[in-house]
């Protein structure tokens, strides 16, 4: 058992039918509640040409393996403590269904 110190939501991405201008809304429901650790795998700070700071960093969330029915990192984010991450990966290290590895990218506190 990984245990784990972090709370984390797994959300799913549903997409409602395009208005008239067709444009499509989204909507985010919570899907599933993970209990892991999280840890930092790349991270920078940087500036653009126009004075804006922009943060990007990539993340691992590690939990206890269990069936994630349709969720996919197509269709999915996570939320910890009010921010937001893109999924970008999620991995069942060699099919053992031992562990989770969710693979992230920080995409703000939307």
């Amino acid at each position: 058992m990984i245990g784990g110190n972090i709370t984390a939501i797994l959300q799913k991405k549903t997409v409602g039918s395009a208005d008239p201008i067709g444009e499509c809304e989204i909507t985010w429901s919570d899907a599933l509640t993970l209990t892991g650790w999280l840890d930092l795998l790349t991270g920078s700070a940087k500036h653009t040409e126009y004075s804006a700071k922009l943060e990007e960093s990539t993340h691992v969330f590690l939990c206890d393996w269990q069936s994630l029915g349709e969720l996919t990192s197509e269709n999915a984010r996570l939320l910890i403590g009010g921010t937001v991450y893109e999924v970008t990966l999620i991995d069942d290290p060699v099919g053992l269904h031992r562990q989770l590895e969710i693979y992230l990218k920080y995409a703000g506190g939307q």
